[in-house]
């Protein structure tokens, strides 16, 4: 399984911990800023033999996880349900969404659907998405006449 200790270098751009232009588009609504992060939170790894996916995912359980992958597009899609309360109780704040929630990435290769893997443990997502043997790049050997 493609893991993130084995990994050689990272796609996925980062994302500053700080959105300083959030606060500015929030006070003027600006359409072209995106302010509200997204859901869930991924990181992605990748090198010549494929990619590994790492989503947060609390409050979800694997029954509510649903992953997609059609040649380069991965969709990973769910439903968060919302918390009970006890009677007598109520949220004093309330950050966390609940419902359904959908992400789509595409990676820079094709993946073999057959052979791609899943763990889902603690809250966190992990999926192995190896590279398909026909997109890999093949040495091809010069005759001389």
């Amino acid at each position: 399984m493609l893991t993130k200790s084995n990994v050689q270098y990272r796609i996925a751009p980062r994302v500053p911990d700080w959105d300083h232009f959030g606060l500015f588009a929030n006070a003027f609504g600006s359409p072209n800023m995106r302010v509200t992060p997204k859901f869930p939170a991924i990181n992605i790894w990748a090198n010549e033999d494929g990619v590994a996916v790492s989503a947060k995912l609390p409050g979800v359980t694997a029954e509510n996880i649903d992953i997609s992958v059609k040649e380069n597009t991965v969709t990973i899609a769910g439903t968060r349900e919302p918390v009970a309360l006890d009677e007598g109780q109520r949220f004093l704040r309330r950050e966390r969404r609940n419902g359904d929630f959908s992400r789509t990435f595409r990676l820079p290769f094709v993946v073999d659907g057959n052979s791609v893997e899943a763990v889902f443990k603690n809250g966190i997502l992990n999926i192995s998405l190896p590279r398909a043997e026909e997109d890999k790049p093949r040495k091809i050997s010069v005759k001389t006449a």
